[in-house]
């Protein structure tokens, strides 16, 4: 079954669930939600929200939900990517590669990994 999409929101608060570990609405809400002006419930909100989209699980300790991520912020990103490719740009990656091609910011490492997946994506072609 697919996940739901995520927005910008919610995966940057899937980010910061992610590098805490584990945390409580209130850590969440003091950590994330204050430097943001979001309220204590609607950071639960949205921590709810992403937990019935299957992105967060939560589990009682002493008496209080401690919440993590259940598939890591890698998969949320590649899920909003792809939703991205499959609703804005109708399903070609071909504008988001030229966009790349005239940013002109993209650093050795980030051109490392490109090359790395079109090699990887073209021994996908080769197998098939």
């Amino acid at each position: 079954m697919r996940k739901s999409t995520i927005g910008d929101q919610e995966l940057a608060l899937l980010h910061h669930i992610d590098e805490c570990g584990h945390a409580s609405v209130g850590e969440v809400a003091a950590g994330y939600g204050e430097p943001r002006g979001l309220a204590r419930s609607t950071v639960l909100t949205m921590m709810e929200r992403l937990r019935s989209k299957g992105y967060l699980k939560r589990r009682q300790v002493k008496g209080m939900f401690r919440y993590s991520t259940a598939t890591g912020p890698g998969e949320a990103m590649r899920s909003a990517v792809g939703s991205f490719v499959e609703k804005t740009l109708s399903g070609s990656v071909s504008p988001f590669v030229a966009w790349m091609s005239e940013r002109a910011e993209v650093s050795d490492t980030e051109l490392a990994e490109l090359e790395a997946l079109v090699t990887q994506l073209q021994s996908k072609r080769k197998e098939s």
